[in-house]
C-alpha cells in the first residue's frame, strides 16, 4: 500500500513521537519495538478498509486523513495487543486516538475488517460484537446495561447522536436516525430506525441504502 508523503519509517517515527509527546514518561522505547514489528500488519488491515470505500483512493493510506489515521491507531494498537499483550504500549495508542480524534475505542475490541468512520468526535464503543461494513458518526455511543453488550449485525449505520446500549441484538441493514437510541431493543434488520410517542422506536423500511454510497 502507498503511504502518501511518508515512509514506514518515518510513520514509525511520527507515530512515536505524538505518543512521547502525550505521554513524556520516557518509556517510549517498548512502543517504538512493538510499532516496528507490527505495523505491517495494522497497515495491511487499514488497507483492507480503504480499498472498501467509495470516498477514499485504493491502496493509499494519508497519515494526514483523520477517520483514516484513527482507523490505523486503532489497528495498530489491536494487533500489538494480540500479539503481545502488552497493555502499557497498547494503552498509549489508545489514549493517543483519544486525544487527537476525540473516541473511546479500547484495543481490546474486536472491530470488523472493514468499517466506516465519517466523523470520530464523541464516538463511543463498548466490547460489544460487530459486524462487517459498520458505519459510525459523530457521537455515537454503543454501551453495555447491567453487563450485557449489544450485538450488531452487519451493513449497520449509526448516525450522529445515536446510542446502542444494553440487551440488543441490531439486525443487518438497520440505519439508526439521528438521535435516536436502542435500550434493550431489538430492530428486524433491513429498515430505519427512529423515535416515535412515548419512547417506542418505529421501524420503516430503508428507501435508500447509505451503505450502498459508502462502501464500493
Amino acid at each position: 500500500m502507498l503511504l502518501v508523503d511518508q515512509s514506514r519509517q518515518g510513520l514509525i517515527d511520527y507515530t512515536c513521537a505524538q505518543a512521547a509527546h502525550l505521554i513524556p514518561d520516557g518509556r517510549d522505547e517498548p512502543l517504538r519495538s512493538h510499532i516496528g514489528a507490527h505495523i505491517d500488519d495494522a497497515l495491511a488491515r487499514v488497507g483492507v478498509c480503504i480499498d472498501e470505500v467509495r470516498w477514499w483512493r485504493r491502496n493509499e493510506f494519508n497519515y494526514l486523513h483523520s477517520s483514516q489515521y484513527c482507523i490505523y491507531l486503532y489497528y495498530l494498537a489491536n494487533s500489538i495487543w494480540k500479539a503481545t499483550g502488552d497493555a502499557k504500549a497498547c494503552t498509549r495508542l489508545f489514549l493517543l486516538n483519544k486525544a487527537l480524534n476525540g473516541i473511546d475505542l479500547f484495543y481490546e475490541i474486536e472491530m470488523p475488517k472493514v468499517f466506516f468512520i465519517g466523523h470520530s468526535v464523541g464516538i463511543v464503543l463498548a466490547k460489544a460484537t460487530y459486524g462487517e461494513k459498520l458505519v459510525l458518526y459523530q457521537n455515537a455511543t454503543v454501551g453495555k446495561n447491567h453487563g450485557v453488550a449489544p450485538v450488531i449485525g452487519e451493513r449497520v449505520v449509526l448516525f450522529p447522536n445515536t446510542a446502542v446500549i444494553g440487551r440488543c441484538k441490531v439486525g443487518a441493514g438497520t440505519v439508526v436516525s439521528q438521535g435516536t437510541s436502542v435500550v434493550n431493543r431489538d430492530t428486524p434488520g433491513d429498515c430505519l430506525a427512529y423515535p416515535g410517542e412515548a419512547g417506542n422506536l418505529v421501524f420503516k423500511p430503508v428507501k435508500q441504502d447509505p451503505i450502498a454510497d459508502i462502501f464500493r
